[in-house]
């Protein structure tokens, strides 16, 4: 197993955020009617995005969003749509508390960790407290989107 110290993992988080900033995974509207719509905003930093979702019963058939955002905020989507694809409601929603919880310094099970994929690179946000909301706003409005009837 490699040893990586700070300066690693801390270049490992800047390249994922540049690269899902610049260009995010499952971007724009849905080419069906999505099942449901929201639209998530952050006063505090402007970000201001709208997701898409489309069920196939109890699965996560798309998750695609459109909008603007600083880099935190749309690569933590990206990374939020890809890892939401394809799972079950109660799978997005254990990924939620998780990626939360990691976020906010919340107690979390090391099983938990594992479901985040490269959603746990984006542990390093909690080191800055202004730019947790803008990582967390669209795992907020997600877990919205499916709690909506």
């Amino acid at each position: 197993m490699q040893d990586f110290n700070d300066n690693d993992l801390d270049a490992l988080y800047s390249a994922l955020i540049v690269d899902h900033s610049r260009r995010p995974h499952h971007f724009g509207t849905l080419k069906v009617p999505p099942a449901k719509t929201l639209e998530a905003f952050n006063p505090l930093c402007g970000d201001r995005f709208s997701l898409y979702l489309d069920l196939d019963g109890a699965t996560i058939k798309q998750l695609t969003f459109q909008g603007s955002g600083c880099a935190i905020s749309t690569a933590s989507l990206s990374i939020l749509t890809d890892l939401v694809h394809g799972k079950t409601l109660s799978e997005a929603c254990d990924a939620i508390e998780a990626f939360t919880a990691l976020l906010t310094g919340a107690a979390l099970e090391p099983k938990k960790l594992t479901t985040l994929g490269k959603a746990a690179a984006l542990a390093g946000v909690k080191a800055f407290p202004m730019r947790v909301k803008c990582a967390t706003l669209g795992w907020h409005a997600l877990q919205q989107l499916l709690e909506s009837k």
